[in-house]
């Protein structure tokens, strides 16, 4: 926009403008604090190895991967703080974004909040990433960025759902058959995956707020009545949760550093 143009002074609800947000510095939070028991015995599921790393340092390695963050704040497991802190020590990181470790809490959501509560006054945009999604895209992170800047409150990366859904009765017993009660219409479905972005004023009021357990930090915002909006996913962002997942995702990894020196 030129200077003879000047940005509009619409707000959000947070107060910040849009042309404000143009300049946001971005910081990205880490929830790492969970043991990942689907996964199998072992290792915290943020700890598991990828490719010879820690899933954790290839996550922090994606956001960083953003000239657009300049923060990273990992949320550790309440007695692992200093375990993390050595982990992310041990492994080279990219010099222009700064690192910060602090313990989380007994849940998800206490967990960013927490990690929240410890970013300094100056960044304004805060993406959520789930250190189980090692592998998202740098793309995706500055998608995500951008729609923020360009004066979403909440955004979300989401892709198509490639499986018919069916919404069931729950079963009385675990095991037996469920019965279908709708089968919603799957072009206005999305599965969504992570990094989800916010204006900081947003996200903060929306953990003050909303004490339901929720599955995604989006899903908080919603409550506030406040618009999501949706940009382009990445297949190979998917969570890292099974077993399966797993061997998929050191297919991709072994596919990137074959075809891109990843």
């Amino acid at each position: 926009m030129s200077d003879e143009s000047p940005p509009s002074p619409a707000e959000t609800p947070a107060g910040t403008s849009v042309a404000d947000r143009t300049h946001a510095r971005t910081a990205a939070v880490i929830p790492a604090a969970g043991r990942g028991v689907r996964l199998g015995p072992g290792a915290p599921k943020a700890l598991r190895a990828l490719g010879g790393t820690p899933m954790l340092v290839h996550a922090v390695r994606a956001m960083a991967a953003s000239r657009g963050v300049s923060l990273v704040v990992v949320v550790a497991p309440p007695d692992g703080a200093a375990e993390v802190k050595n982990l992310l020590d041990a492994h080279a990181l990219p010099d222009w974004t700064d690192f910060l470790v602090v313990p989380g809490g007994a849940s998800r959501q206490q967990s960013v909040r927490l990690g929240l509560d410890a970013l300094p006054p100056q960044y304004d945009i805060v993406l959520v990433h789930d250190a189980a999604r090692p592998l998202v895209p740098v793309d995706t992170v500055d998608a995500v960025i951008d729609a923020v800047r360009e004066g979403a409150p909440a955004v979300v990366p989401a892709v198509p759902l490639a499986d018919t859904v069916k919404q069931v009765e729950p079963a009385a017993v675990p095991g037996e058959p469920e019965r279908v009660v709708a089968t919603p219409e799957r072009a206005r479905l999305r599965a969504v995956q992570t990094p989800q972005g916010f204006e900081r004023g947003t996200l903060v009021r929306a953990h003050e707020t909303v004490t339901d357990d929720v599955t995604d930090d989006a899903g908080m915002v919603e409550r506030l009545g406040l618009a999501v909006v949706v940009v382009p996913g990445h297949e190979e962002a998917f969570k890292v949760t099974r077993p399966l997942d797993l061997v998929l995702a050191e297919a991709v990894l072994a596919r990137r550093r074959l075809n891109d020196g990843f």
